[in-house]
């Protein structure tokens, strides 16, 4: 609960307690300048509770609506123990009981419409704070679904980064068995050349050994 509030509300039940007492005691005053006196600190007393409740009222409607609705049904009491020390002051200062009585009744009929104007003023906060929550709610949803949204054009972004980077490596790859089976073409035309290259040499020393056989022969034989 608010501390300010719970000033204003001290304040009040003391001065309450205190006019109640100023009434029951002025009534059986004999003493006109007496009881003179006496209505006029009550009318006092009276002002000031009405500038109490008006403060408790704008401190209560500034709070939180779980603890404003609380606060608000106290002020209502307050609002009619007031009511009935008005009645009472009234009272006391009508000449007649039928003007009293009339009094009372116009009274009555204010704090009912006082009582129902406030009533409708809290319901229409009230209206226009769940409207408020509700937009908050409705603007905290679409900032989520804006972040989830460009959470996922993220991930397809990278997604598509990884996806080139693959092709790109599979491109490499390819090239690199390409120029394996080339080399190992190469290779194989480079043996079959030095196989061959190696039985020409034979031949060739073959053919020099035979003829060097053949011409030792021949100068053997003459």
């Amino acid at each position: 609960m608010s501390e300010v509030f719970e000033g204003y509300e001290r304040q009040y039940c003391e001065l309450s307690a205190n006019l109640s007492r100023k009434c029951s005691s002025t009534s059986h005053l004999s003493d006109q300048d007496q009881k003179q006196q006496s209505l006029s600190e009550i009318k006092v007393g009276l002002d000031d509770a009405d500038v109490l409740i008006r403060k408790m009222d704008l401190e209560a409607r500034s709070l939180q609506p779980s603890v404003k609705a609380n606060l608000l049904a106290k002020l209502r009491e307050y609002k009619s123990d007031l009511t009935k020390l008005k009645k009472e002051f009234k009272r006391l200062t009508s000449p007649t009981a039928d003007q009293a009585a009339r009094e009372d009744l116009l009274e009555a009929g204010m704090a009912d419409a006082h009582a129902v104007s406030a009533d409708q003023r809290e319901r229409l906060t009230m209206s226009v704070e769940r409207l408020h929550d509700s937009s908050d709610r409705i603007r905290e949803s679409r900032r989520t679904m804006l972040e989830t949204e460009e959470l996922g054009v993220s991930i397809l972004q990278d997604l598509h980064q990884q996806r080139e980077t693959l092709l790109s490596s599979h491109k490499k790859l390819h090239g690199v068995d390409d120029a394996i089976d080339k080399s190992k073409k190469v290779l194989t035309t480079m043996s079959r050349r030095i196989t061959r290259n190696k039985w020409v040499v034979a031949s060739l020393i073959g053919a020099l050994v035979l003829a060097i056989v053949i011409i030792l022969l021949y100068k053997l034989s003459h």
